[in-house]
């Protein structure tokens, strides 16, 4: 199947269902997990101040090489660079809605997501959790490709280190930003969406 990288046909793709693997994730506590940075420095999501989103996904592919055997088959994997452009495109309008940092997550190296970072002119950094430190600690999702564990697509919304809303599973991604627009554009009290779920 010849699905356009930069504007997939959704309908073609399968949708993912919620198989209830992040609900542990309501009102979570970030452990202190260090994570290098594709601006060079080290980040602990859980000492962060005021509001933080991020976002995690499988894996970006590069120009000219394949993506592994019927990766667009597998509900959920494909989309990344789509949504990476979404929080790219929809930046400035985050930020203006209280958004104090906003991070991309994945299990692929620091080294491989700098190519991406830089390719697709992102102006907020990507994390990597290559040692599946942030992943094991909080049981986020994931599923295994080619003897590669990755990470199931979802969004945190996460206040002084807690998690207060998530969105999962996420589709297609290249609306991931708009719907995180969406809520936050309703929810002026932070702990709202939490007292929901208690």
């Amino acid at each position: 199947m010849d699905i356009n990288l930069d504007a997939p046909d959704w309908s073609a793709i399968p949708k993912p269902q919620d198989d209830g693997a992040a609900k542990q994730l309501w009102g979570a506590r970030l452990p202190s997990v260090p994570l290098p940075s594709t601006d060079r420095s080290t980040v602990d999501l859980s000492t962060l101040p005021g509001r933080t989103i991020v976002y995690a996904y499988p894996r970006t592919g590069q120009p000219g090489t394949a993506n592994p055997e019927n990766w667009d088959m597998i509900p959920g994997a494909r989309g990344c660079t789509p949504q990476s452009c979404s929080f790219r495109d929809h930046y400035a309008e985050l930020k203006s809605l209280g958004v104090d940092h906003l991070f991309g997550v994945s299990t692929q190296s620091t080294a491989y997501q700098e190519e991406a970072a830089k390719r697709l002119h992102l102006p907020f950094p990507i994390l990597s959790d290559e040692h599946l430190e942030l992943a094991k600690s909080l049981a986020l999702p994931t599923f295994e490709v080619c003897g590669l564990i990755l990470l199931k697509r979802l969004t945190l919304i996460i206040d002084d280190g807690r998690i207060i809303h998530l969105f999962y599973p996420v589709f297609p991604p290249d609306r991931s930003a708009s719907d995180v627009i969406a809520w936050l554009s309703v929810q002026p009290a932070r702990d709202l969406e939490l007292k929901n779920h208690a």
